[in-house]
């Protein structure tokens, strides 16, 4: 059984830090394509970031380009995301996915998720 478990959500003002990383069991993690996407209230999920399984590509949606990094160690079965100079805008409740295809990946269809971390931006 494939397993994603988020961790390193949490509170941070304005213009603070935060890394969020993503274990993978159950699975060849190397042979997936990995990302994230959040959900904020009232708002519907949306894709933020993923790297392919070889972590030389990556992809990001435009309001966190130069602020946000994906990366994964594969031998470790982990990814992260790195997310800097952080708004109020990017609290949401963050999931990690991976998926065969990174191009399926981005628009949603993911064959595993994580169950979410919450990442809250003060101002």
């Amino acid at each position: 059984q494939v397993q994603l478990v988020e961790s390193g959500g949490g509170l941070v003002q304005v213009g603070g830090s935060l890394k969020l990383s993503c274990a993978a069991s159950g699975c060849t993690f190397s042979r997936h394509a990995m990302g994230w996407f959040r959900q904020a209230p009232g708002k519907e999920r949306e894709f933020v970031a993923s790297i392919n399984w070889s972590g030389d590509k990556t992809y990001y949606i435009e309001s966190v380009k130069g602020r946000f990094t994906n990366s994964r160690d594969n031998a470790k079965n982990t990814g992260s995301l790195q997310m800097d100079s952080l708004k109020p805008e990017d609290t949401a409740v963050y999931y990690c996915a991976a998926d065969d295809y990174a191009a399926r990946l981005r628009i949603g269809v993911c064959d595993y998720w994580g169950q979410g971390t919450q990442v809250t931006v003060s101002s």
